[in-house]
């Protein structure tokens, strides 16, 4: 049975890979990944066109992160959503948050149809709260 999406969240040594962090001020790949950082979560920043973000390594793909995360956090256009879900699905990350916008209809169809674990259209960092460092 797979747990909550949200409830994830929760659990202590959570870590967030983050599609689509940035550090355009303007943009929710930035605001996103600042208000994790703050609440204590480790975030892998995914960003194929950037080196750094909020001063740590960002990584090209999934495929390139140190460790396997929690959840995958997409906040790119939806046509990047699908790509990214595909790279998901070969590396064997179910559990993925689509933030508001990241969602189309196919990208809802393709979570359905491979059996993903999702939460769609809800905002991480209205359901994250501050992880308490134990």
């Amino acid at each position: 049975m797979s747990k909550d999406i949200a409830s994830l969240l929760d659990e202590p040594g959570t870590t967030v890979a983050l599609i689509g962090a940035t550090e355009n001020s303007a943009k929710y790949g930035y605001v996103i990944h600042r208000d994790l950082v703050r609440k204590g979560f480790v975030v892998f920043p995914v960003n194929p066109s950037r080196r750094t973000v909020g001063g740590v390594q960002a990584y090209a793909s999934l495929s390139d992160l140190p460790a396997t995360p929690t959840i995958v956090n997409f906040v790119v256009p939806p046509e990047v959503t699908l790509a990214v879900l595909q790279q998901c699905l070969e590396l064997g990350l179910k559990d993925v948050w689509v933030q508001p916008g990241a969602e189309s209809p196919e990208v809802m169809a393709f979570l359905q149809e491979n059996g993903f674990n999702y939460l769609a259209n809800a905002c991480i960092m209205v359901q994250s709260r501050e992880q308490s460092q134990s």
